[in-house]
């Protein structure tokens, strides 16, 4: 009964918050009038001068870990029955929030960047019941929290430039919410075969329940009913089938999490929920500019994705260039498949690097390999892979002269800021 009354309460709440949060996005690019946050503080939009503030006092409110501690047991002391909302272990949701943080305080200084993203995270949290009454509850756990991390010796103008910013994410995550109302929050799925290619690596095969909107190279969040509460992205394998059905190749990292429940606790007919499409992580329109991928492990997913929507466009004079890398010759694990794409694409090269330099492999990093096949600059590259190695090849195309523009990947992990010690 209790709650179902805060629930109906939440959903009460909902629009009459809605136009106040969405307040600080739309002033933002002007930097107009100031607005009243949920704790009665008058601010203006969130900007450097905020991230400024909020560095030179990070001292006070660090570890982040601990900061994020004290929000959480806030949040759910007050709102307990908040806490359905989220996994059994906080351990992933803590580390995002962190890493949201860093985002944010490193990025203030772009916020048409900030808004297109936490737009799209606004989108893809409507999977978890989200409610714009929700971002309130927040910001004022997160005012306690700084307090408490802080002993009670945080000034007025840190709390406000904390305030300011998770505002200004808030109002842009509403926005996305409220853009793609008439879209599903997530899918069901039926496991329609699942083979284990590898003991810590399992191909599997996804039927959405209706027609599921997704661009090759665009990655989905998945949910096992083995982890309610707790999603982990995917790029789906190649094009959909004429039937729908998708492809997705899991490595499990550990135990006990979604890739272990995916790897050794799923099977043909089990349903899986599926979050909407997002990503950038899609072909370029130029026609006048080759192609270059580097893929490590199972970002082989995405590449496929990638090649097969090439071969189905096949632009006349467009090339592509793969640079496939792994630990061992028996880590590429979808070999057949990429042979069948190398016989049947004569544009299409492909250079496999393994550390060993096992099989018809070379040796190395797949970022030296890069580098020793050529001059690339002119290309549009895309990166997937594990995050160290996104990072690695990221910063080593950088090096070798290809603008940064014109370099795609998924969202990795972020490191702390610089002069920051969370």
């Amino acid at each position: 009964m209790t709650t179902d009354y805060h629930s109906l309460l939440a959903r009460q709440e909902a629009m009459r918050l809605r136009d106040r949060l969405r307040a600080p996005a739309v002033h933002a690019a002007s930097h107009a009038s100031p607005v009243t946050t949920a704790a009665g503080l008058r601010a203006v939009p969130a900007g450097p001068a905020d991230a400024e503030v909020i560095v030179r006092n990070v001292a006070q409110v660090t570890p982040f870990s601990a900061l994020i501690e004290h929000l959480y047991d806030v949040m759910f002391e007050r709102h307990p029955y908040l806490r359905k909302l989220f996994p059994a272990s906080m351990e992933f949701q803590q580390a995002h929030l962190g890493r949201a943080f860093r985002y944010l305080i490193e990025n203030l200084n772009r916020p048409d960047e900030v808004t297109a993203f936490f737009t799209r995270l606004g989108r893809d949290h409507r999977r978890l019941g989200v409610l714009p009454v929700h971002y309130e509850v927040f910001e004022e756990a997160l005012l306690e929290a700084l307090q408490r991390q802080a002993r009670g010796r945080l000034g007025g103008d840190v709390t406000g430039a904390w305030l300011r910013m998770v505002r200004f994410a808030a109002a842009a995550m509403v926005r996305g919410a409220n853009d793609s109302l008439g879209e599903p929050p997530y899918w069901s799925g039926t496991v329609t075969d699942h083979q284990r290619r590898r003991p810590d690596l399992a191909v599997l095969r996804l039927r959405p329940s209706g027609p599921y909107p997704c661009l090759p190279g665009q990655y989905a969040r998945l949910q096992s009913p083995l982890l309610r509460h707790t999603w982990r992205p995917y790029t789906p394998a190649g094009l959909p089938g004429t039937d729908g059905e998708l492809e997705f190749h899991i490595r499990r990292t550990g135990s006990g999490g979604v890739s272990d429940a995916l790897v050794t606790g799923t099977g043909v007919g089990d349903t899986l929920l599926l979050g909407p499409a997002q990503g950038t992580t899609t072909l370029d329109d130029d026609p006048a500019r080759d192609t270059l991928i580097v893929a490590g492990g199972t970002g082989w997913a995405t590449a496929r994705a990638l090649l097969e929507d090439l071969a189905a466009r096949r632009v006349p004079g467009r090339s592509a260039h793969l640079f496939l890398g792994a630990r061992t010759a028996d880590d590429l694990y979808d070999e057949p498949t990429l042979a069948r794409l190398e016989n049947r694409c004569p544009w299409l090269r492909v250079v496999r690097v393994t550390e060993d330099g096992s099989g018809r492999s070379e040796h190395g990093s797949v970022g030296a390999a890069v580098a020793r096949h050529g001059d690339f600059t002119g290309h549009v590259a895309y990166v997937s892979g594990p995050p160290a190695m996104v990072t690695a090849v990221t910063r080593h195309l950088a090096a070798l002269g290809l603008p940064a523009g014109r370099v795609r990947h998924d969202p990795v992990p972020d490191g702390p800021l610089a002069g920051l010690t969370p």
